[in-house]
């Protein structure tokens, strides 16, 4: 039982408590306002006052000690009002998240020879891209609490999701993607360039980019290496991934025997710090993911948020409520007070002396 109470004051809470401090308002305001009497009520309003003495047969303020009460129905009224103004709250239960603070680029290449069907998925031949699509999806959702962003490079580089911790948005902006979208060149000095311009936007350092392609710079305004040495200086660590099946053997394609650009691509990743991987099938493309993924694990921190109902709108509702039951009991009152003074001994005189 004890329990349920601690739980209970651990829910409910007031944001505004300091309101508390104007409950006794309308008190202090009777205090220090002096009454007003009969004779001086009709230097405001002689006139009427004249007509409200002869139909209500008012009593007088002075003499009657419960004038000066504040009615029960008004101090309802006024402390509802009071806890509407304290915004009670009720804290659902907490909800928890893991958050490894890791902000990472995914740069993916688009251009034509992307559309090459010699990667295979399921058994079944696919092109380079599709292949890209399974196996980069599956490592998006790997890294829930991490920040990712998505670039796209073909003849010119885009941003097409920055960096945000709304992973499925990323992997749905990835999977809509389309060969050629961007140009059917290859500018990877320009994707590297538009990432640090959005990690300079974003005030955003020792961030991670894993760029991919399966070509060599053949469009684009900057220059890979160059683009590289300004990421070293912004602490941005490139993991640089080359996809394809060459035209000589795999063994071969580490020396040179291939239409990528083997030499950039691992210059980039040592200039920067990061590691050069290839991958000639989808099998090793998930394997140098998972690589990635080990290299750039952190402690996942668990951070915890409640969210909250605000209940304001009870007390609200039952001030309005007791307003109209005041209002309607006031309408009620007067007919009923109306006919009663109308039936006095003094009235029934007067009528008597009208008809002798």
């Amino acid at each position: 039982m004890n329990l349920d109470w601690l739980d209970f004051f651990d829910s409910f809470s007031f944001l505004w408590a300091w309101m508390l401090a104007f409950l006794p308002l309308p008190w202090i305001i009777r205090l220090i306002l002096p009454p007003a009497s009969q004779k001086q009520l009709p230097l405001f309003a002689p006139h009427l006052m004249a007509r409200l003495s002869k139909s209500a047969r008012l009593p007088s303020l002075e003499a009657n000690g419960q004038q000066r009460r504040i009615p029960w129905l008004f101090v309802l009224l006024w402390l509802f009002l009071v806890l509407a103004a304290m915004r009670p709250v009720w804290f659902l239960t907490p909800a928890a998240f893991t958050q490894t603070g890791k902000d990472m680029m995914l740069a993916v290449d688009l251009s034509g020879s992307m559309e090459k069907n010699d990667m295979t998925l399921n058994g079944r031949p696919v092109d380079r891209l599709t292949s890209v699509k399974t196996v980069v999806s599956q490592f998006i959702k790997k890294r829930q609490g991490d920040r990712m962003g998505l670039v796209v490079f073909g003849t010119q580089a885009f941003l097409q999701s920055p960096l945000t911790y709304d992973l499925k948005t990323v992997e749905s902006l990835l999977n809509e993607t389309e060969i050629g979208m961007a140009g059917n060149n290859t500018a990877i000095g320009d994707a590297i360039g538009i990432t640090l311009k959005h990690l300079r936007q974003a005030n955003q350092k020792n961030a991670v980019m894993i760029l991919l392609t399966d070509g060599s710079n053949t469009a684009g305004t900057v220059q890979p290496i160059d683009a590289a040495k300004q990421a070293k200086k912004m602490g941005l660590k490139i993991y640089t991934i080359g996809i394809g099946q060459s035209q000589e053997s795999a063994m071969n394609v580490f020396f040179g025997g291939s239409d990528m650009d083997l030499a950039t691509l691992k210059n980039i990743a040592k200039i920067t710090g990061g590691k050069f991987f290839y991958a000639a099938d989808t099998d090793k493309l998930n394997e140098v993911y998972a690589s990635i993924d080990k290299l750039e694990s952190t402690p996942h921190l668990l951070h915890q948020y409640r969210m909250r109902e605000e209940l304001f709108v009870w007390p609200l509702g039952l001030a309005l409520l007791l307003s109209l039951l005041m209002v309607a009991h006031r309408l009620y009152r007067s007919p009923m007070q109306h006919s009663a003074t109308t039936n006095t001994p003094d009235n029934a005189e007067s009528a008597q002396g009208g008809q002798s």
